[in-house]
């Protein structure tokens, strides 16, 4: 486990990105969380993105490349509603994705398929309801779209 306290990007980001067997997205940001997308999606890493704003979690794995990625789900100019920043987050909250996400990757690097892979899972705390949200792969997206189209081929 490598844990870097430290801003990664270009050359930088993609020789890490390769030495990783999964990569665990714990990011802030819409522009971080899509540069860690793009490196695992050219270099075919395993990505397991968590994020928790106000009372709302989401879980993402992209474990295969079939699986849409997170450019297919919120493209580059996606305008942002909420931000930790406006909303701010729930302290516990970050903890149960944190978790969750840590679940995931213990699964794959034991080798055991993520029944999360390929979905988008919704967390609302105040309610404890869970909402699962499969996920076409974009045949257009950008980042993995040739990637999607050569599986197809």
């Amino acid at each position: 486990v490598t844990a870097l306290k430290t801003r990664v990007d270009g050359a930088a980001l993609a020789a890490l990105v390769q030495e990783a067997t999964v990569v665990l997205d714990c990011c802030d940001n819409y522009a971080t969380r899509h540069a860690i997308n793009a490196a695992c999606v050219a270099q075919g890493k395993p990505w397991i993105s968590a994020a928790a704003v106000g009372w709302q979690g989401q879980l993402m794995v992209r474990s295969a490349p079939e699986h849409p990625c997170y450019a297919c789900l919120y493209t580059a100019d996606t305008e942002i509603k909420e931000s930790c920043q406006s909303s701010g987050v729930t302290g516990p909250l970050v903890g149960v994705m944190g978790s969750l996400q840590a679940l995931e990757a213990l699964k794959l690097l034991l080798g055991r398929l993520s029944p999360v892979a390929g979905t988008l899972r919704r967390f609302d705390a105040l309610t404890h309801e869970w909402q699962a949200l499969r996920l076409p792969a974009d045949p257009d997206c950008p980042v993995c779209g040739r990637t999607n189209q050569a599986l197809k081929d």
